[in-house]
């Protein structure tokens, strides 16, 4: 049990908040480009991510698993992005800042998604059962790449001004 949970729901309760982090995190990216803010999704994005995050380090283990530092790293980063946003308001270098740390959290949830996928997902597992083989490496090396790219156009297209 699991915070009054079996171990299977609470996995689904997992999955749930990282799935709805990833969807509002892509809102919240395509609002980035627009300039808009988007506080409603922005909030549910990062709140969903932090739980994502937190949540992960509520199952079982006997040992610090690479899950257990990316979740670490993905704290680190969601801090700077919420006090860039909430206490910073995105005032001067602030906005940058937030933008990058805000993709670079819903890189590391899609980054997350992928080693699932490979790990869980049949066909996935056949094509890289270790996660060593080259069809894992080009598809976490194509969505670094994307994040990167997608990273760079929010940071010059997010200006938002009040109220957006």
């Amino acid at each position: 049990m699991i915070l009054g949970m079996s171990v299977p729901t609470f996995t689904t309760f997992h999955v749930i908040l990282s799935l709805v982090g990833i969807g509002a995190g892509l809102v919240v990216l395509i609002g980035m480009f627009a300039s808009k803010k988007l506080e409603a999704w922005t909030a549910l994005f990062l709140g969903t991510t932090v739980l994502t995050s937190v949540t992960g380090y509520f199952f079982p283990r006997d040992q610090i698993l690479p899950s257990h530092i990316v979740g670490a790293v993905s704290l680190v980063v969601l801090a700077v992005a919420l006090y860039a946003l909430y206490a910073r308001h995105l005032a001067a270098r602030w906005r940058w800042i937030y933008v990058v740390s805000a993709v670079a959290s819903l890189y590391l949830n899609v980054f997350v998604l992928v080693v699932q996928a490979f790990a869980k997902l049949e066909p996935l597992k056949a094509l890289a059962p270790t996660q060593a083989e080259p069809p894992f490496v080009i598809a976490q090396g194509v969505v670094l790449l994307l994040y990167i790219a997608l990273g760079i156009l929010a940071v010059k297209k997010f200006h938002p001004r009040a109220g957006t």
